[in-house]
């Protein structure tokens, strides 16, 4: 903290006095002889810096740290300008917590509502909330919001990420939701299928959809919403924010609610979190968008305000009668994730979009020279699948070498991704290693 300020024992027993007490033992004497731990604790004597600063560089020694990354999944190495963590690290917003008493709030809610306003512009939805806690648990929360007395069955297609799906399995449960997964055929949701399985049930809810998809596959969103929306059911799409850059908005398809992990707007990889769930809806969800909602007003002297508004978490209603647990969000994160929107702009948003897709293509073209076919003939965004006679001997030569490769899959497939950072030298290499291996 660059305003951490010491204080010595002669300022320990000044703030003492001050509040009324004459020492430390006064301070805690409302705590029963019995209870209360006294002598000295076993503690080893302490280090000096230089010495903790090697102790802990042994440590991180043991980590593999990977330059070259060629695996997404849901976690993506994108490169995060160096505002995201000046602004952010401020510690008027590194030190505040929930504004559990809002209105006092003005600069947090504030930054909150300008994040609200970007994921609205970026999905094309009317209202978004003030974030959740990842991907996976908004797209359960997306869900939830369309279960009533007449529509109590969700719908998720096998092309969802397959930990989402458990996360909205385990959410249903406890509210004894039925889940019913679509199958896929050729790497995309079987729309056939999906036809069929919404038209025979009057109960169905929702549909949820990944856009793109596990397998990298842009499916054919406008279809599906023709076919979700027919049978009288919602369409819910969890999205990957950066391909919005460059993809047909959720609004203008038609979705109904929007859900997705905001990891890659300007938060690292971090070893796994903390991250960002994104929610955003039509105004028709208005009274059943769950968490934190900021909205713009004015205080008595007509000046602009913001306050905390449509909380329909249980703390601020009857349980029974709430429509989430939520009792927080992400704050810290929806920050990171506003300050890189605004840093790198719509043309800055595209263009790392751009650069993901091209340098996918790239990469995929040079694996299938150098042998590994792919495993879809469609349409996709950053990510894809090939077939491979050994992926275990792959990656691991590849990790040889520093290079993180795909994700593998079941049947010997490999799941790849290329973002902005990957260069095609480094694609290029990785093509090299598997000439070599195979």
């Amino acid at each position: 903290m660059g305003t951490y300020i010491p204080n010595t024992k002669e300022e320990q027993l000044k703030m003492l006095h001050e509040i009324g007490y004459k020492d430390f033992d006064d301070l805690f004497k409302h705590i029963p002889e019995e209870a209360r731990f006294k002598g000295t604790l076993n503690f080893p004597k302490g280090k000096s810096e230089c010495e903790v600063s090697a102790i802990v560089s042994g440590m991180a020694d043991d980590n593999k740290v990977f330059h070259k990354i060629f695996r997404g999944a849901g976690a993506y190495n994108h490169y995060v300008p160096a505002t995201v963590n000046a602004i952010a690290n401020k510690e008027e917003f590194l030190t505040a917590y929930t504004p559990y008493q809002a209105e006092i709030s003005q600069g947090i809610l504030q930054s909150i509502f300008e994040y609200q306003t970007m994921i609205c512009e970026l999905t094309g939805m009317d209202i978004s909330n003030a974030s959740l806690y990842d991907g996976a648990s908004a797209a359960a929360e997306a869900c939830a919001m369309t279960h009533d007395r007449k529509h109590s069955t969700i719908y998720i297609s096998h092309t969802v990420d397959h930990r989402v799906r458990e996360v909205v399995d385990t959410y249903s449960f406890g509210r004894n939701t039925k889940v019913v997964v679509v199958p896929e055929v050729d790497g995309e949701t079987d729309l056939e299928a999906l036809k069929e399985m919404l038209e025979g049930d009057p109960s169905a809810a929702c549909f949820l959809m990944q856009y793109p998809n596990f397998n990298g596959i842009v499916e054919d969103a406008d279809q599906i919403a023709s076919i979700v929306h027919g049978a009288g059911a919602q369409l819910i799409m969890s999205v990957n924010p950066i391909a919005l850059g460059i993809l047909k908005t959720p609004g203008e398809i038609g979705a109904d609610i929007v859900c997705g992990e905001g990891q890659p707007l300007g938060l690292g990889l971090g070893y796994g979190g903390p991250y960002l769930g994104i929610l955003a809806c039509t105004k028709k969800n208005m009274r059943k968008i769950i968490g934190r909602l900021v909205g713009e007003t004015t205080d008595s002297q007509g000046e602009r305000g913001f306050v905390l508004t449509l909380q329909a978490r249980e703390q601020h209603i009857r349980r029974d009668k709430a429509s989430s647990n939520v009792c927080s969000n992400q704050a810290q994160c929806a920050l990171k994730a506003s300050i890189y929107l605004a840093t790198v702009g719509p043309k800055g948003l595209k263009q790392a979009a751009t650069l993901c897709t091209s340098k996918a293509h790239y990469l995929a073209e040079q694996l299938e020279k150098a042998g590994l076919k792919l495993t879809y003939d469609k349409e996709f965004f950053h990510e894809f699948v090939t077939d491979c006679p050994d992926s275990g001997k792959l990656l691991a030569a590849l990790e040889e070498k520093g290079i993180l490769g795909g994700l593998p899959l079941e049947d010997g497939r490999i799941l790849w991704c290329a973002t902005e950072l990957c260069t095609k030298e480094d694609m290029d290499e990785v093509a090299a290693t598997v000439k070599e291996v195979f």
